[in-house]
């Protein structure tokens, strides 16, 4: 195609158009003095966004993730606790995000390592080995790779294992592990070049490794291997269990959720039919462990199955993209309450379809579903959610969203076998594997 340069007549021509546009000129004049997203916020679309819903699971107190990219582990840990309090009567009960959280970094730097291994063949500049540099090792995750950890690492009550500085301040945490694996990965890579003997080279990571716990367990302190799980009830009464390993308390509490769920996305995009799992390359964190795969389906299987799951007074975690349309303060998700479009005279439209291919969307956050507003034919309006930022903001935390935005902006949720009906064999197709940098492997922070 030939190219073309905007030429000078094409300027006078524009400049002419935006002069005596007045749309344009009461747009210059609101733009001057605001925030674009105070301007172009709709108060008729947020009179919708009510927090009453024909289905609502009464929950406990939001959580705080703080400075980290922790939500996928705050948002799981929250469905977990949700039944571990309803069993023993309790008020107030967190799970410890620092303990996955520790054993997550730990296991995904020893998943970089055997990355760059794996592609030690491949020049820097390949594709495949640029984006694992890039990637590095962070806070985001998705609820294959929670479940992968508690699975090998057990969980623990937040009161055994607490937050330390660095656990809720991870970005200078996160900036010396990646400086150091990047220098581990220019070692290792010159060790494969070099053709020195493999046992020297495992040796090396393995002495790499054990630097790296170090530093960890100066972060979070070292993660406890025995336990007493102790409580009061909302009845005043004085519990304690002796002696318990995290294995043992995740086989009690959690496994029994974990192993009956299923990662189900949206993804409408060409590559991806309905019916079918995928999985994505190089996207992990304990090597050896079960592969992340999402079962796709149409958005209106989708939201069925999480709506049984929740009439059935279970909670659902789920993953969203929560860069559009929204107020933090407002605690609101609605792509009515915003006119970007008149705004700013663009065109501002796109499906779910291209959003992913084209970059626009992807799953970035994972936070928990805990009601629904049904109309009289059983179709959502609104959604609830409860977010982890805090108390603050929202409804005392609870943020809400409309479920066009929902249909837009939802991506991927962990829902139990028994609500997904006659689909959930299908979660046992094998899966394609994606490219690394497909959209579907994005994480949430």
């Amino acid at each position: 195609m030939k190219n073309m340069p905007i030429t000078e007549k094409q300027l006078d021509a524009w400049s002419k158009e935006y002069q005596v546009s007045t749309e344009r000129q009461l747009a210059t004049m609101a733009l001057s003095r605001s925030d674009i997203k105070d301007v172009a916020y709709v108060c008729a679309g947020e009179d919708k966004m009510r927090h009453k819903f024909s289905l609502e699971i009464k929950t406990l107190p939001v959580t705080n993730q703080r400075r980290s990219g922790r939500c996928w582990l705050f948002a799981a840990t929250n469905v977990l606790r949700e039944r571990i309090a309803k069993e023993h009567n309790l008020e107030q009960f967190e799970l410890s995000q620092s303990y996955l959280a520790f054993w997550d970094k730990f296991e995904r730097c020893n998943y970089f390592l055997e990355s760059i291994l794996n592609t030690a063949h491949l020049p820097t500049d390949d594709r495949t080995v640029s984006f694992i540099l890039q990637t590095g090792v962070h806070d985001g995750g998705q609820w294959d790779m929670f479940a992968n950890i508690v699975r090998k690492y057990g969980v623990i009550p937040k009161d055994v294992y607490d937050e330390t500085w660095q656990s809720e301040n991870t970005h200078g945490m996160n900036q010396i592990l990646n400086r150091n694996l990047k220098i581990c990965a220019a070692k290792l890579r010159r060790m494969v070049a070099d053709e020195i003997d493999e046992t020297l080279i495992l040796r090396r990571k393995s002495e790499m490794l054990g630097k790296i716990y170090s530093f960890l367990c100066s972060c979070y302190g070292e993660p406890p291997r025995i336990f007493d799980f102790e409580f009061v009830d909302k009845d005043g009464g004085y519990h304690i269990e002796h002696g318990l390993t995290p294995k043992a308390f995740a086989e009690k509490y959690a496994l029994p959720v974990i192993n009956e769920s299923v990662s189900i996305i949206n993804a409408p995009t060409a590559d991806k039919p309905y019916h079918e799992t995928y999985t994505i390359q190089f996207l992990g964190n304990v090597v050896g462990s079960r592969p992340v795969v999402h079962l796709n389906l149409t958005m209106e299987e989708f939201k069925a199955a999480i709506i049984r799951q929740m009439q059935a007074g279970k909670v659902v975690w789920f993953g969203s993209d929560v860069g559009h349309y929204g107020s933090r303060t407002k605690g609101i998700w609605d792509d009515q309450c915003f006119n970007d479009e008149l705004l700013s005279g663009l065109d501002m439209g796109m499906g779910k379809d291209d959003a992913l291919d084209y970059g626009l969307a992807a799953m970035n956050h994972a936070m928990v579903l805990t009601g629904v507003n049904l109309d009289e034919n059983g179709q959502p309006t609104r959604w609830k959610i409860e977010n982890s930022w805090g108390d603050e903001n929202g409804k005392k935390g609870y943020y809400i969203c409309s479920d066009s935005w929902f249909d837009a902006y939802v991506f991927l949720a962990a829902v139990e076998r028994e609500y997904l009906g006659y689909l959930a064999a299908l979660a046992e197709k094998a899966p394609r594997t994606l490219n690394p940098w497909d959209p579907m492997g994005t994480l949430a922070d």
